[in-house]
């Protein structure tokens, strides 16, 4: 019977153990990383969202700095919002010998690992404007409604006759 000394197991398979041991912790770390930088993905894209009241805002911030506008308030109505065109994949099948054929359809998505998953877009489409309300002080200014219609449109990329301005009542 022999006996097994530890001391020379150590010797012999010191090596591999340490390479194990390296290989285990490298795999580790990146799945530490991976959710970290799940997070800062999500809350970018919920950032990016658009937002037709933010959209607003920032117009009538804008539109508030033209000479002779006064007090302003903005209102965009959308013909179609934003959309997102996503990456799909056709699979065409057809039953046997007919030549009734079912398409299939299906999105196409990323794994990332760790169950994680996104969707690949193709095609990002802008929200379209269908008019815009600007109601400010100076409206009764003819110079101040072409400057007004001229960013709004400039903003928008609507036609002039898509803008209303209208004067802001006294109170």
């Amino acid at each position: 019977m022999q006996v097994i000394k530890y001391s020379e197991l150590w010797k012999k398979y010191k090596y591999v153990v340490l390479i194990v041991l390296l290989g285990v912790m490298l795999m580790l770390i990146p799945s530490t990383r991976k959710s970290a930088s799940k997070q800062q993905t999500t809350s970018l894209n919920v950032e990016e969202a658009f937002s037709l009241e933010e959209t607003e805002k920032r117009m009538e911030a804008v539109l508030g700095q033209i000479d002779g506008v006064g007090k302003l308030r903005i209102m965009l109505t959308l013909a179609s919002g934003p959309q997102l065109q996503l990456a799909s994949d056709v699979d065409r099948s057809r039953g046997g010998g007919s030549s009734d054929g079912r398409d299939r359809q299906e999105t196409v998505t990323l794994n990332r690992g760790s169950g994680y998953q996104e969707v690949i877009v193709t095609k990002q489409v802008y929200p379209v404007f269908r008019g815009a309300v600007v109601v400010c002080q100076g409206a009764g200014n003819s110079a101040v409604r072409l400057a007004i219609t001229e960013a709004v449109s400039a903003l928008t990329g609507l036609s002039a006759d898509k803008i209303t301005i209208v004067k802001w009542k006294q109170s």
